[in-house]
């Protein structure tokens, strides 16, 4: 069994405020988002979010997620695991965050 490649994450620091209004304004991905600021860090599995995509649609939304500064993933064992970047993303852009999944 291979190994696959740990995800690349981009800072918030790093990211244009441009970037992550674009990543936020697919549903799926916002859907990702607000799932996420409901739950516990590092215990939402890739495969637990409920979204209308198949796989390889969804990969391609926690990619968007994650060069936006957005979520960061590890593996943990055969699962990959996400979090929201909350702090990180509230120093960044100050109640950017809340306005989002407040909808």
């Amino acid at each position: 069994m291979g190994h696959r490649a740990e995800p690349e994450h981009t800072h918030p620091d790093d990211v244009p405020v441009q970037a992550v209004f674009a990543a936020l304004a697919d549903p799926v991905r916002l859907g990702i988002v607000r799932e996420l600021a409901g739950s516990p860090e590092w215990e939402r599995a890739c495969g637990s979010f409920d979204v209308p995509v198949g796989k390889a649609a969804l990969s391609h939304h926690f990619a968007v997620l994650r060069s936006a500064g957005l979520i960061e993933q590890r593996d943990d064992g055969a699962k990959r695991v996400n979090r929201l970047r909350r702090a990180e993303l509230e120093a960044r852009f100050p109640g950017l965050l809340d306005l989002a999944v407040i909808g």
